[in-house]
């Protein structure tokens, strides 16, 4: 139990505080941090279904700024780590994530305001005084104070074991809860959308139907799937690179005209796209 508390903190603390720490980096997403948790836990496989699945639910979650709705670093790691001890597979972690996404949320914002920001008054006085080490050691120093903080709550969460955060969240009431579900299923479709809001080309939209149909219709798994989409990425970068090559050796042969080489291969080449 003590090992499982441990290598969980542990996995949210390099996460969730390394994707503030390094930037924006996706480190914090739980198609990253449920496979971590689960290879940790001894089920992997667990592990990766329950992050693709928490991933479509988060996927339209972007916390920017004040713009902010839930943390799925803490509720992918959690929800996984309960979803594995407990055997309830992927609906049971999504039915935990959602709640644990917005409380998490709320005590990342109260670690900031009680320990990040009366601690960073102090970057103003080191950097008058032009005292770059201490102004170093204060940057990491908060990092790892308030991530180190953070990672308490899914340490105890499991050395209390899931029956007991189960209870503690079965206090919120019913009609929250109903809430929070259909948001959760909502936020599915939108993450999706916005995605392809994102990616969306008239170019290569056919793919984008050739991926449902094969999905869809013919059963594939979503490895062969994959697999496929590498081939055909392949494929189009290799014309890619022809269609280049050949622009390349057009524009050559436009340069070459009026000029005769010595070479009598070159000439000929010159010759053909002239």
């Amino acid at each position: 139990m003590l090992y499982e508390a441990i290598a969980v903190a542990l996995v949210v603390f390099l996460t969730v505080g390394g994707q503030e720490l390094l930037g924006f980096t996706m480190l914090g997403r739980p198609i990253v941090i449920a496979p971590l948790v689960g290879l940790l836990l001894g089920d992997l496989q667990t592990g990766l279904l329950v992050g693709a699945a928490l991933e479509t639910i988060f996927m339209g979650v972007v916390n920017i700024g004040g713009a902010a709705a839930a943390e799925p670093g803490l509720a992918s790691a959690l929800a996984t780590a309960f979803a594995i001890k407990l055997g309830g597979g992927t609906e049971y972690a999504i039915r935990l994530a959602l709640p644990l996404g917005i409380i998490g949320l709320q005590i990342k914002q109260l670690l900031y305001i009680a320990v990040v920001a009366p601690l960073s008054v102090k970057f103003d006085d080191y950097a008058k005084a032009g005292n770059a080490k201490a102004y170093t050691r204060l940057h990491f120093g908060i990092w790892g104070l308030n991530w180190g903080i953070y990672s308490l709550i899914p340490f105890f969460a499991i050395l209390f074991g899931a029956k007991a955060t189960e209870s503690a969240l079965k206090l919120i009431p019913e009609v929250i809860m109903h809430g929070l579900s259909v948001a959760g299923n909502l936020l599915t479709a939108v993450g999706m959308a916005m995605l392809l809001k994102m990616l969306w080309d008239n170019k290569i939209a056919a793919y984008f139907f050739l991926g449902f149909i094969v999905i869809a219709y013919l059963k594939v798994p979503l490895i062969a799937v994959s697999a496929l989409a590498i081939i055909i990425a392949v494929i189009v970068a290799q014309n890619d690179m022809t269609l280049k090559t050949l622009k390349d050796k057009i524009g050559h042969g436009v340069k070459s005209l009026g000029q005769k080489s010595t070479d009598p291969k070159q000439q000929e080449v010159d010759d053909f796209y002239a």
